[in-house]
């Protein structure tokens, strides 16, 4: 019995050593394609390349601000690559807001592979570079999609921003593991754990959550338990009828709009929002303006 016993524990030891060496192959899922903002269908975005505090080359999509809008930081979620979001551009710059959008490590031509620590660096560093650009910190704000919204609450801690907008949050990468690997000591086997939850309490800006009522990614309740550890001023919305994947189709980009337009900035000159080079032509940025921020 004491045999049977120990040779079980082995197995199950065994097995959590492997899943902490291959964790980070079931949290991020890149498509390292890399694409120009114009064969995915945007006019008047510029691919921005820009080196990471490590030298490691960076890519990111920008789409300059109407004059007295501000622009959103765009940390997106853990799988595909910028391009596959679009759609979600052109919607966000369709009512004259900026987008950077950042293509992680190892994702859409950008250099290494991800880690939580790389990406809250890296984080950064995009928005050194955003400011870089011309964009003040009075006009950015920080805007994370699912896996990014870890990355977000962490660049909000990091940086000075206007807002903070979570699409989709999750309590940490940790409790969203439990969902599916319920019995297995995940706090001890997950090096990256993105805990938003013990985060978001040392930010203090606006912030506003949406969530789908129908996600079955992330519950939920994950939001809400974000929300209750948040500090005001803060709001939190539902879109019924949406899921973990269709919160624009269903109507969230509107909640999201009514959010920031009540943070709006007075008219400022053009010259303020315009970036360097004509919009969508290629920009390359030898490094992060951190002199800048």
């Amino acid at each position: 019995m004491l045999n049977l016993f120990l040779a079980l524990f082995t197995i199950f030891a065994l097995f959590c050593i492997v899943a902490r060496l291959l964790h980070r192959y079931f949290l991020y899922v890149p498509d390292s394609t890399r694409i120009d903002p114009a064969d995915a269908g945007l006019s008047g975005v510029e691919e921005i390349v820009f080196k990471a505090g490590d030298g490691k080359k960076l890519i990111a999509w920008y789409r300059p601000a109407m004059p007295g809008k501000p622009t959103l930081l765009y940390f997106p979620g853990n799988s595909g690559n910028v391009a596959a979001r679009a759609g979600k551009i052109k919607t966000i710059a369709a009512d004259g807001y900026g987008v950077f959008i950042l293509n992680y490590r190892g994702f859409g031509g950008s250099d290494s592979r991800p880690t939580e620590k790389r990406l809250a660096k890296d984080a950064a560093s995009a928005y050194d570079t955003l400011r870089g650009l011309g964009v003040p910190p009075r006009d950015i704000v920080i805007y994370g999609e699912s896996l990014g919204t870890g990355v977000a609450a962490h660049a909000c801690q990091q940086r000075e921003a206007k807002a903070l907008v979570l699409e989709s949050p999750f309590s940490s990468a940790v409790n969203v593991g439990k969902l599916a690997w319920p019995l297995l000591p995940l706090k001890q086997i997950m090096v990256d754990q993105y805990n938003t939850v013990g985060r978001i309490g040392a930010i203090h800006v606006p912030l506003f959550i949406v969530h789908g009522g129908r996600d079955a990614v992330i519950p939920l309740d994950m939001a809400r338990h974000v929300f209750r550890e948040a500090n005001e001023p803060k709001t939190l919305t539902v879109v019924p009828r949406a899921g973990h994947n269709d919160l624009f189709e269903q109507g969230a980009w509107a909640r999201v709009r009514d959010f920031l337009t009540s943070f709006d900035t007075a008219t400022v000159p053009a010259a303020e929002h315009q970036s360097p080079a004509r919009a969508g032509r290629p920009v390359e940025i030898p490094a992060a303006a951190a002199a800048n921020r």
